[in-house]
């Protein structure tokens, strides 16, 4: 297993709060074994690197999932994240009122 992949599963652990060696089981009893590994070997790359903190990746995250829409489980996972690394409940709501506008 590389280096990214590695990452990748301690960022889905963290997010969804299961151990690392859960991660792949429960990705593929989700989404399947193919796509749970690609989701993990981006989230290795996306999640970790110099250019942005993971407070401002949750902030974009967040803020992409709302306009999407339909997406609720999966926005709960990242506000709850969101959280996690330091943004606060009102920089949230702050983010839901421009977006809902």
């Amino acid at each position: 297993m590389n280096d990214r992949y590695e990452r990748g599963l301690q960022a889905y652990a963290s997010q969804v709060g299961i151990a690392k060696d859960e991660v792949e089981a429960w990705f593929a009893e989700r989404h399947g074994e193919r796509f749970g590994r690609e989701a993990i070997n981006a989230a290795g790359g996306a999640w970790n690197d110099d250019e942005l903190g993971l407070r401002e990746r949750s902030l974009v995250v967040v803020a992409a999932l709302i306009t999407l829409g339909g997406v609720d489980e999966r926005l709960r996972g990242h506000v709850q994240w969101a959280l996690e690394h330091g943004v606060t409940p009102d920089e949230l709501e702050a983010i839901v009122a421009l977006l809902a506008v």
